[in-house]
C-alpha cells in the first residue's frame, strides 16, 4: 500500500515542520533528493469549517508526490470527516495524523503530543481516520510526553492494531522540545516492536547520520527536518554517500545564493495574501536560515533580519561577494533554530 517503502527502498522524508515546509520549499527539496512529502500540519476543524487559510496549507504540485496531508485533532469521527474532504480536493497519497507536535496553541486542544498521555483517545483518533478513507494512513509521534512517561512502543503498537501503515518516530518528548538528543534507541525499539514500517527523525544532518542510524535503528526511512532549512542540499549529499561511501562536495555559495533568490520568487509568485514587501518580510526567518552554512552568516543574518524586497536581497549577495574574504573563510556550524516545527 506504500509502494515507496517496499522491497530494498529507503527513502529520505521531508519532516513536515510549521511555518517552513509550504509548497514552495517542498518543490525545492524534492529537486533536491527528498523522497516523500508531508504537508504543514492542518486543523481538521479548520478543513470542516472550509477555512481558506487551513485549506492552503494542504496544497500541493503533481511532481511532489509522494506526498501525504497531515492532520491534527482530537475527535475520530471529525477527523475522519476532514480526511475525505482533504482526499476529495486533492487526492494525497496517504493522510499523517500528528502525533508529535509539542506546541502549546495544538496541546492545548488536545492535539499533537498531548494524545500520548491518553492512549485510548490516541487510539479512537486513529482508528476513525483509517475507517473512513480508502487511502494509507500514517502516523508522527514523539517517543512520550516526558522522560518518565516514554511510552512510544506502547503507542506504536495500538497504532498498528488500528490499521495506520507506518509510523514517524522523532526521538524526543514533547518536554524536550528541540533541545537535548534524540533517542535512536527508544526509535529502534519501535522498530523492532512493530510490522509496519517505522522512519526514524532527529539529528540528522549528513549522509553518515542516515547509515549509522540506519543500520543501529532497524528503519525502513529517514526523515529530515530542521538540518533541511539550512541545508536542503541534505538529500542529494546523503544519497551520494549511501551510494558512494563518499561525501559530496558541498553547495557552493553562489548556488546557495541562486537557491534564496529562487525561493523568494517562487514564494512571490505564488503568494495570494500579499505584495512582495509583504512575501519578503514573511521570508525573512527562512532567509536567515539558510546562512547557517555559509561563512560570515552573522553579517548575512543582520542584513536579512531587515530586508523588504528583491532588489534588497541582491545587493546584499553582491555587497557580500565583495566582502567575504573578510568576513571569514570557516563554515559557521549550525545554531539552534528557535523555531517551534516538526
Amino acid at each position: 500500500m506504500l509502494p515507496w517503502l517496499h522491497n530494498e527502498s529507503f527513502p529520505l522524508y521531508l519532516a513536515p515542520m510549521a511555518g517552513v515546509t509550504d509548497v514552495v520549499f517542498r518543490a525545492l527539496c524534492k529537486e533536491l533528493g527528498a523522497d516523500v512529502m508531508v504537508t504543514e500540519f492542518v486543523s481538521a476543524e479548520g478543513i470542516l469549517q472550509r477555512d481558506d487559510r487551513t485549506r492552503h496549507y494542504t496544497e500541493f504540485d503533481d511532481v511532489q508526490h509522494p506526498i501525504g496531508v497531515q492532520l491534527f485533532g482530537a475527535d475520530g469521527e471529525r477527523m475522519g470527516e476532514a480526511a475525505r474532504k482533504i482526499i476529495e480536493w486533492k487526492q494525497p497519497d496517504f493522510i499523517d495524523i500528528n502525533f508529535g507536535c509539542p506546541v502549546n496553541k495544538v496541546v492545548s486542544k488536545n492535539g499533537g503530543s498531548s494524545l500520548l498521555k491518553n492512549c485510548p483517545l490516541l487510539a479512537e483518533v486513529a482508528r476513525g481516520v483509517v475507517q473512513s478513507v480508502h487511502i494509507p494512513v500514517t502516523a508522527k509521534m514523539r517517543i512520550g510526553w516526558d522522560a518518565q512517561t516514554i511510552n512510544a512502543v506502547e503507542v506504536a503498537k495500538l497504532l498498528e492494531d488500528c490499521g495506520v501503515q507506518a509510523i514517524s518516530v522523532h526521538g524526543r518528548t514533547r518536554a524536550q522540545g528541540y533541545s537535548g538528543l534524540a533517542d535512536w534507541e527508544v526509535i529502534a525499539q519501535v522498530a523492532n516492536a512493530v510490522k509496519i514500517p517505522v522512519i526514524g527523525n532527529g539529528d540528522i544532518s549528513s549522509g553518515t547520520d542516515v547509515e549509522v542510524r540506519r543500520a543501529q535503528a532497524n528503519v525502513r526511512g529517514i526523515m529530515i527536518g530542521r538540518a533541511a532549512m539550512a541545508n536542503p542540499w541534505v538529500f542529494q549529499e546523503a544519497k551520494h554517500y549511501l551510494k558512494t561511501g563518499t561525501h559530496a562536495a558541498p553547495a557552493t555559495i553562489e548556488q546557495r545564493f541562486d537557491l534564496m533568490r529562487r525561493h523568494c520568487e517562487l514564494a512571490i509568485s505564488r503568494s495570494t495574501r500579499g505584495s512582495e514587501f509583504e512575501v519578503i518580510r514573511s521570508m525573512r526567518s527562512r532567509l536567515m536560515s539558510y546562512t547557517r552554512c555559509i561563512p560570515g552568516g552573522k553579517y548575512l543574518r543582520g542584513k536579512f533580519s531587515h530586508i523588504a524586497s528583491l532588489m534588497e536581497l541582491d545587493d546584499i549577495l553582491a555587497d557580500y561577494l565583495t566582502q567575504r574574504e573578510s568576513l571569514g573563510t570557516k563554515l559557521e556550524e549550525p545554531d539552534e533554530i528557535p523555531f517551534e516545527i516538526e
